[in-house]
């Protein structure tokens, strides 16, 4: 039996990605998706339009969400809950509490960056974001991008916004618990996503996995945009170990500025559950 392509993560305008839920759902189906999810981050907004377009063009659909979350020493991670009701209360909540911590950190990016010489930054992020809620790092990069201060938005991110770099500020986000939480009260299912892209040690990560399942977590992503083939053994290994549903996600943003397009990854080793199967 020919594998499914399934794509569930990626981004539109409500987050941080170049095309409309409306767009993005099209160039899916025409990339040859036959699930899609959109997994904004903290931010459910674009669903009732994907899925409308979806439906309209025959495209099968899952409601999605990225969440940032806090763990361990000052690190970012992010959960993606897939399935979920985008109606649900504690969820709408958390979210918008996730969000409301967006602006206040964008102005002290902003004046990190005027410190090394890049000024305007806010106001050119938010003209990017359209709205001080949604404010995220991907809009501080194409602004500094399009200042010419370098050529893409990978660099930028190498130059200025990664931990440790002049434009990295520290955040609180939300918690796994809090992530966990709201995920599966709202009838979803959890998965931790890009597990290659977290700086940690081995042991932390480690109890990242532990952590995350004991709290009710279900899958990890095999498949990333972002992932090399040893990182793809090397969760395939920790599906298999954990017991882990496999994902499989393009973390698609925008053409030019992704690792790789919508319903262009590899398919999943035949031996994993993929998650969809429990979707």
């Amino acid at each position: 039996m020919k594998p499914l392509n399934a794509d569930l993560h990626c981004h539109s305008t409500v987050s941080d990605g170049l095309l409309t839920p409306a767009e993005l759902v099209r160039r899916a189906r025409d990339n040859g998706v036959e699930l899609l999810a959109l997994t904004d981050h903290d931010e459910l907004g674009g669903l009732a339009e994907a899925r409308a377009t979806a439906d309209e063009i025959g495209l099968r659909f899952v409601d999605g969400v990225e969440i940032s979350i806090s763990w361990g020493d000052d690190q970012t991670v992010h959960i993606i809950g897939l399935g979920i009701d985008p109606a649900h209360v504690d969820l709408l909540d958390g979210l918008q509490r996730v969000r409301s911590g967006r602006d206040a950190r964008a102005g002290r990016m902003a004046a990190e960056l005027d410190k090394v010489g890049i000024h305007g930054a806010y106001e050119g992020a938010l003209r990017h974001a359209g709205n001080p809620a949604l404010v995220s790092r991907s809009h501080f990069a194409r602004y500094i991008v399009e200042q010419g201060h370098v050529k893409d938005v990978k660099s930028v991110f190498d130059y200025w916004l990664a931990k440790g770099k002049p434009g990295y500020v520290e955040h609180s986000w939300a918690t796994l618990e809090d992530s966990l939480r709201w995920i599966l009260g709202a009838g979803g299912t959890a998965v931790i996503a890009h597990p290659g892209r977290y700086r940690l040690s081995k042991s932390e990560r480690q109890e990242l996995f532990v952590a995350f399942k004991d709290l009710g977590g279900r899958g990890i992503e095999v498949l990333s945009g972002s992932m090399k083939e040893e990182e793809v053994r090397e969760f395939s290994g920790i599906a298999r170990s954990f017991g882990f549903l496999a994902s499989r996600g393009s973390d698609f943003h925008g053409p030019g500025e992704s690792w790789i397009d919508l319903g262009k990854m590899p398919d999943l080793p035949a031996d994993l559950t993929p998650v969809w199967s429990q979707l």
